[in-house]
């Protein structure tokens, strides 16, 4: 299903009117499902030298689209479909094997480490690209994202209400996330938040980096000690915004990093913990909960077999 109507239908510039399944969606994720096959970092590109533009004027990777909005995009090469190749048939497997739910308006799955939400970036096949593989008849989208390193709750939608009304639900600050992690050493209290403004920069190569900033947009963690372990602590950590890498940064910011985190982690103890067998970062996405429309959704994944191994261990 289109979002979009070209105005103009001619190869080149494209001229899109933005329909009702877009609005409100972030113009750099609506880019990498328009131009399936160009890669992230070209997109990110295009946005950063000014030739994406939204109403005549230049649109930033994080501007969002409003219905009837008209969306430049400038000539890009897109690669063949095939050159990607066919969806492995065991990454296919381990997605569906993993839905945990779905109803009408939604698909929810308990992504297993390893697997990318998307496309891009090196990755030929994230979770919504296997689930289209195992269901090319039926209309999937990507309400949110989880890193391809963390594990646990990610959700799709299966309609355009569903689409809309959680994303609206998720920018309200709506909606309940929460998630299990390791930090190093032991923070002084059980109960805290972190309030950390946190700014997002996109290197050449398309890779995020996040840092606290007071340049940056207002964020909010609420973690709370839930078992003690040597040289560790198991927390819960809930969203009280939702910003890229949030958990990871605030984390850092506070001089406990997440165990096994390779870009906002301790290089040592992460040497440490992975001689006890921790082969990822500890973190997983345990929990999320909203309302829509009446009806109460609550979705859970209990911790990965392996990283209770792992706790095991210390």
């Amino acid at each position: 299903m289109q979002t979009a109507t070209s105005l103009d239908g001619a190869q080149g510039v494209r001229q899109l009117e933005i329909g009702p399944e877009r609005d409100g969606q972030r113009v750099d994720n609506a880019l990498l499902t328009l131009l399936k096959g160009v890669p992230r970092s070209l997109i990110y590109r295009i946005l950063r030298t000014g030739q994406v533009r939204i109403n005549g004027k230049r649109a930033k990777p994080d501007t969002r689209l409003a219905l009837g909005d008209i969306l430049r995009i400038p000539p890009v090469r897109i690669a063949e479909k095939e050159s990607t190749g066919a969806a492995p048939s065991g990454m296919v497997r381990a997605v569906t094997d993993s839905i945990i739910f779905e109803d009408k308006h939604f698909l929810v799955i308990d992504k297993p480490v390893g697997i990318a939400a998307h496309g891009g970036s090196g990755v030929s096949h994230g979770a919504i690209e296997l689930l289209r593989a195992a269901r090319p008849n039926e209309h999937l989208e990507l309400v949110h994202r989880l890193d391809r390193d963390t594990s646990g709750v990610l959700v799709f939608a299966r309609t355009r209400a569903g689409l809309t009304g959680l994303q609206a639900l998720i920018r309200a600050n709506e909606v309940t996330k929460q998630y299990m992690c390791l930090m190093v050493g032991h923070p002084r209290k059980a109960k805290f938040d972190v309030n950390q403004p946190l700014l997002k920069s996109v290197l050449h190569g398309g890779e995020r980096i996040v840092r606290v900033d007071d340049a940056g947009k207002p964020s909010l963690t609420f973690f709370r000690e839930l078992e003690q372990y040597s040289g560790a602590r198991l927390m819960e950590a809930i969203l009280g915004t939702g910003r890229t890498h949030q958990i990871r940064v605030h984390a850092q910011s506070i001089g406990h990093p997440l165990a096994g985190d390779p870009k906002y982690g301790d290089e040592e103890a992460n040497k440490k913990f992975r001689a006890k067998g921790l082969k990822r970062m500890f973190l997983h996405a345990s929990r999320m909960s909203f309302e829509l429309d009446g009806r109460s959704y609550d979705f859970s994944s209990p911790l990965p077999d392996e990283l209770k191994a792992f706790l095991d261990k210390l």
